[in-house]
């Protein structure tokens, strides 16, 4: 279930993009004067700047060769901008509440971040982004604030009781049971496209078909040597539906895997915990020409046809899981708006496109 006011996305928003090359920079503290051109907005009073705003702009058009119109762009510039205000709100609150991540928290991050990479390719990659190694402490660090602050203001006081779960399965008790076979699976996806957000921890992308290739059969490699799969598809998958989840896909009905046959007849042979070989990730499957990438797939458990009752452990957690994520989305949406209604922000960007645009 899709949280409503961070998104896969989102919740990562504060992490420098390493292979899309965004970055966060430190904001300025703002007084009560008229804003200098190049402030966008203040949150209260901590400025955003306009430079800021343009590295999310320009990278977002990735290798596009053709420049948006003016009004698509500043749609875009908008976008960011109010991402940015939500994140800063975040930061400040986390601060009062002394959840700042510490150094100890930042370092382990980078260590993660450099484990697929040798220390020149590590360089490298930064030096082709115009990257530093202290712009990537600078915006982990907010990343891990936010999550900190999720974890203690949302996450720590959401409950679960038996009568929730009891309650839930009688209202959706045709939902267990299955008309068909069906597989549930975890994927860590590589793709060959161009430069975008990846969706994992260490917003890790592949730059091209030659370095998915790389990265993929790097990755499939340290699954064979017995590293957790689900930890290396929360630092590295590319899927950003299933990164965060430890690249768990939920249960997919068989109709579901017959669509793309050489996916289907790989996950058919694996017992549960097996991993496939490396697949190509086809636009639209079963078109081989049409490579937009490349995954693995492990098989978590096959489940036969037939009523599931309230008794069997995996109809619980899945219930459990549902109700805490439903939970979750409502309360982080009514939370982020306390906080803003709070928070004194002031968007001189969209006051200046509306000003434009009524002359």
């Amino acid at each position: 279930m899709q949280d409503l006011v961070f998104s896969r996305a989102q919740r990562r928003f504060a992490i420098l993009i390493l292979f899309s090359g965004a970055a966060i920079g430190g904001a300025v503290a703002g007084c009560h004067r008229p804003p200098a051109p190049d402030v966008l907005a203040t949150v209260n009073g901590k400025e955003i700047m306009r430079s800021e705003v343009e590295k999310y702009y320009k990278n977002s058009l990735g290798e596009t060769q053709q420049e948006p119109s003016i009004e698509q762009a500043n749609i875009v510039r908008l976008n960011f901008l109010h991402e940015m205000i939500k994140d800063e709100i975040m930061q400040q609150r986390a601060a009062k509440l002394n959840l700042a991540a510490t150094d100890e928290d930042v370092n382990a991050k980078v260590t993660e971040m450099k484990a697929p990479y040798t220390q020149e390719e590590f360089d490298n990659k930064l030096k082709a982004r115009s990257l530093t190694l202290d712009d990537i402490k600078r915006d982990l660090r907010r990343s891990l604030t936010q999550t900190k602050l999720l974890n203690k203001e949302i996450e720590s006081k959401i409950k679960i009781t038996d009568a929730d779960i009891n309650g839930y399965y009688a209202a959706h008790k045709s939902e267990f049971n299955l008309i068909e076979p069906r597989y549930q699976l975890a994927r860590i996806m590589v793709t060959s496209g161009p430069a975008q957000q990846a969706g994992n921890l260490q917003n890790n992308k592949a730059l091209g078909d030659a370095d998915a290739k790389k990265k993929i059969q790097i990755l499939h490699n340290r699954l064979d040597s017995g590293e957790d799969f689900g930890a290396v598809a929360m630092s590295f998958s590319e899927d950003p539906n299933t990164a965060s989840n430890g690249g768990d896909m939920g249960f997919v009905p068989e109709s579901g895997l017959h669509s793309d046959p050489e996916v289907y007849n790989a996950i058919s042979k694996l017992k549960p915990g097996q991993i496939t070989d490396i697949l190509s990730v086809y636009d639209s499957p079963g078109t081989p020409h049409h490579t937009v990438g490349y995954a693995t797939y492990k098989l978590i458990a096959r489940e036969p046809a037939g009523q599931r009752e309230l008794n069997d452990p995996r109809v619980q957690q899945t219930i459990r899981q549902t109700l805490r994520e439903g939970h979750a989305q409502l309360l982080k949406n009514a939370y982020f708006e306390v906080l803003e209604r709070e928070a004194k922000v002031h968007n001189y960007f969209a006051d200046q496109i509306l000003k434009q645009g009524a002359q």
